[in-house]
């Protein structure tokens, strides 16, 4: 099977499969839950490719093995990721940015926890980059630890096994077999477009609070906040 390279040919699924097998699979899939450094690597695409090689036996293990331990690393890398978050805190926001890390990415993160709460770990899971950080934004933010097993659980199997499962079950389909590159394309769209619709949302936000410039902050009764922030000072 022959697959466009969705950038460098390392980071092709087809190649990183072919190249690693399976072991190489669950390091990928570890790595992107909760490492900073995975953030960039191809989940979806390569777990949708993974699951068509093992229905057209290219990929000689039986398919629940391999959704097992694809959501075994899948758990194991949020709770890596939880567990680093604990430890790091506060620092993790004051961190310098770099070749592999950007402040951008912890902020787009951390706005999605606070958004939609623990069912974020859920959720993240299904968009790049947000994924690779939400585990440790859980920890930073000291999330209940029964809950973010039970979130982180619930999470890997929808994603790691799900999407396994959706290559294995196309992995028949003579259609796919002609189309994979498009195939492996629009999968990568498919999943980016939770964060254009974030950016155009906070773009759009960002618009209309500055086409209303000099509008004063106030607090409570129409005062100014500062104003009202002084007077509760003033009284204590």
């Amino acid at each position: 099977m022959n697959t466009l390279a969705l950038g460098p040919q390392w980071l092709d699924p087809d190649y990183l499969i072919a190249t690693f097998g399976l072991i190489g699979v669950l390091v990928i899939v570890f790595a992107e839950s909760g490492l900073l450094i995975g953030f960039f690597l191809p989940g979806d695409a390569l777990l949708f490719t993974t699951g068509l090689l093992v229905t057209t036996n290219k990929l000689d293990q039986p398919l629940a093995l391999v959704c097992f331990l694809i959501v075994l690393a899948a758990v194991i890398g949020d709770q890596v990721g939880y567990l680093f978050g604990r430890k790091v805190g506060p620092s993790l926001f004051k961190r310098p940015d770099s070749r592999l890390f950007k402040q951008e990415n912890v902020e787009k993160a951390h706005d999605f926890f606070e958004k939609y709460g623990p069912k974020s770990l859920i959720l993240a899971r299904f968009v790049p980059i947000v994924r690779t950080f939400t585990p440790i934004i859980a920890g930073v933010s000291r999330m209940n630890y029964r809950s973010f097993i039970t979130f982180n659980v619930v999470g890997g199997v929808l994603w790691g096994a799900g999407v396994t499962l959706l290559g294995a079950l196309l992995g028949n389909v003579a259609f796919v077999h002609k189309n994979i590159e498009l195939i492996l394309i629009a999968i990568v769209l498919v999943s980016v477009v939770p964060i254009a619709i974030e950016f155009l949302r906070a773009r759009g936000k960002a618009k209309k609070d500055g086409s209303a410039p000099g509008a004063p902050d106030t607090g409570r009764g129409g005062a100014p906040a500062e104003s009202s922030r002084r007077g509760r000072h003033a009284k204590r």
